[in-house]
């Protein structure tokens, strides 16, 4: 059973190389260099033993220094333009493995990112294709070289003197029935130790970016246990591999050892009985370490085909995980139509329904808001909408087409989403009021998104304007500058639908008045969805859905709510008198 399922492992590592579509050409080269260089160092020795045979001063002509110089010069040339392109690839295969994986990550569904941590995913990406790199630029040339020269200094040998060459080679059996297993033991070891830099990489991730929670919370001690941890484990793995390699080396070292002596005793028997001559013993001498260095070259790199058919365990996985469908359907044309929810239920991985025969209808232009306990699922509503996640039953149209007719990207271009977090990249307010255009932004444009979402109140302000780094996640600005930043940048999309996840609850009266004429300007013409946290900033909405434990329990405007609605009327009484009291 391991033994397929290595085969297999195996299979699967060469087919992933091969999808890279590395030069064909650019092997062929390198691997025909190494081949020259490798038939070269097989000269050496037969010209030391004529030379060992013949040994006097007079006899060495000039033609044979000559040769010999020419000899190791082209041996040195070839070894290296080999080295070089195998090294080039390498880099190829690498580069195009991380593309084709990047690519992968960004067409993911949300719902795998659900269940992997994202530190986990960092590591596949840059450790794990780090090994497989390792491999090719490192070990790969010694594979064809050293094949080469055990297959060449054999036949060699055989012709020298094949009884000598017979008992040297039975030490061959043993000491692949000693490597083998050492072999299988370090890709258990790699495999643990690739699984291991992922979680470590996700606790530095997750530590790092939010530095100042561990901070304010005490708990660098915790989040240093926590690091201490994945260190001693990744040291405990280092030993386990060092321990295989303590194994191995020592092994070879002996086996040459004990061959040398073999060799050099037996042979100088056969020296001695006139069966060989003393350039036939120092040739088969210098023929061994050809035969030797290259058994321990191809030990170093099946060790590491181990450790990188492991590392690459888990890009496969993911390089063959579903993936969001962005061709299938048509482009969305008219987006001014009535969104209707027909008896749609969802339920997460876990299996329990969190939204349950949902039915309404959001009319084009108008403002929808969805109210209620947190936990219902409004923020799992809007998920749908994005269609981060397909609904188990029933369907979300736009007019009389599901908005699975439509192409992904032609859907969600026409949708803008105002967060409350407002989430920002680390660049300048430029390139994040721009994020996700694809044609040129001209000044005036950027401009005009700006001051509709009030933002060039602060940025004009700024030093730099609009090339002013906002730091990671936008750390440098305030909660307000962020919600204007976001709130141009869906100004900038034009889009049609407008989501917004209660864009004010989180800032100070002074900012919220700002933010609120910027959403006033954002909502203008466009249907408006709205997750509501505070009842006053949807009491004029044309719509009012009140969810509760994933089903709407009402719906009306604010009036016609107080007066059929218990629950939303605690709400809103308990909310005004809260302000009443401010």
């Amino acid at each position: 059973m391991n033994e397929k399922q290595n085969s297999g492992s195996l299979k699967q590592f060469i087919n992933l190389i091969r999808q890279t579509k590395p030069s064909k050409l650019l092997l062929s080269v390198a691997i025909s260099f190494s081949v020259i260089s490798t038939i070269v160092s097989l000269i050496v020795p037969l010209f030391t033993k004529n030379l060992v045979d013949s040994f006097s001063l007079t006899s060495i002509s000039q033609g044979q220094i000559v040769i010999l110089g020419v000899t190791f010069i082209a041996q040195a040339i070839t070894a290296g333009f080999s080295i070089y392109l195998l090294n080039r690839a390498g880099q190829s295969v690498v580069a195009g493995l991380r593309d084709r994986f990047w690519k992968k990550l960004l067409v993911l569904p949300v719902s795998y990112y659900d269940k992997h941590r994202t530190g986990e995913t960092i590591s596949r990406m840059t450790n794990d294709t780090g090994v497989v790199k390792s491999l090719i630029t490192d070990h790969l040339t010694s594979f064809f070289t050293g094949i080469i020269s055990i297959i060449g200094s054999i036949a060699i040998l055989l012709f020298l003197d094949w009884k000598m060459t017979l008992v040297m080679l039975t030490v061959v059996p043993l000491m692949l029935g000693f490597l083998i297993p050492l072999g299988r033991q370090m890709r258990k070891i790699s495999r643990g130790m690739q699984d291991e830099t992922a979680r470590f990489t996700t606790i530095l991730e997750q530590v790092l970016s939010e530095i100042r929670l561990v901070k304010a919370s005490n708990a660098e001690t915790n989040e240093y246990t926590n690091g201490k941890k994945g260190i001693t484990n990744l040291f405990q793995f280092g030993l386990k591999e060092g321990k295989v390699q303590a194994l191995i080396t020592p092994a070879i070292s002996f086996v040459v050892m004990v061959l040398l002596v073999v060799i050099i005793g037996y042979g100088g028997v056969r020296v001695s009985s006139g069966a060989l001559t003393a350039g036939d013993l120092v040739a088969f001498i210098l023929y061994l370490f050809q035969i030797i260095v290259p058994i321990g070259q191809l030990a170093a790199f099946f060790t590491q085909l181990q450790k990188a058919k492991g590392a690459t365990e888990r890009i496969i996985d993911t390089l063959h995980s579903d993936e969001e469908d962005h061709t299938t359907g048509r482009n969305l044309e008219n987006a001014y139509q009535p969104i209707k929810v027909e008896n749609m239920s969802f339920a997460y991985d876990t299996g329990e329904e969190v939204l349950k025969d949902m039915n309404f209808t959001i009319e084009p232009g108008k403002v929808t808001a969805f109210v209620g306990p947190s936990g219902g699922g409004k923020t799992t509503m809007f998920s749908l909408f994005e269609r981060y996640y397909k609904p188990i039953s029933g369907a979300i149209k736009l007019g009389v087409d599901t908005i699975d007719q439509f192409t992904l990207k032609s859907w969600r271009s026409q949708i803008g989403y105002v967060s409350q977090e407002s989430p920002l990249i680390g660049g300048t307010i430029r390139e994040n009021i721009c994020y996700g255009t694809e044609r040129e932004i001209s000044d005036s444009e950027l401009r005009k998104a700006a001051e509709m979402a009030y933002a060039d109140q602060f940025i004009d302000e700024l030093p730099e304007q609009y090339d002013t780094e906002v730091g990671e996640r936008g750390i440098k600005l305030s909660g307000g500058q962020r919600q204007r930043i976001s709130i141009a940048r869906a100004l900038l999309r034009n889009p049609k639908i407008l989501m917004l996840d209660e864009a004010t609850s989180s800032l100070d009266s002074r900012s919220e008045i700002v933010v609120q004429k910027a959403l006033k300007n954002l909502m203008k013409g466009r249907t408006t969805i709205v997750i509501a946290h505070r009842l006053s900033t949807v009491v004029e909405a044309d719509q009012i859905l009140f969810i509760e434990k994933g089903q709407i329990t009402g719906s009306g405007t604010h009036d016609e709510l107080l007066q059929s609605h218990t629950l939303y009327r605690e709400f809103a009484n308990q909310q005004l008198r809260i302000k009443e009291l401010a």
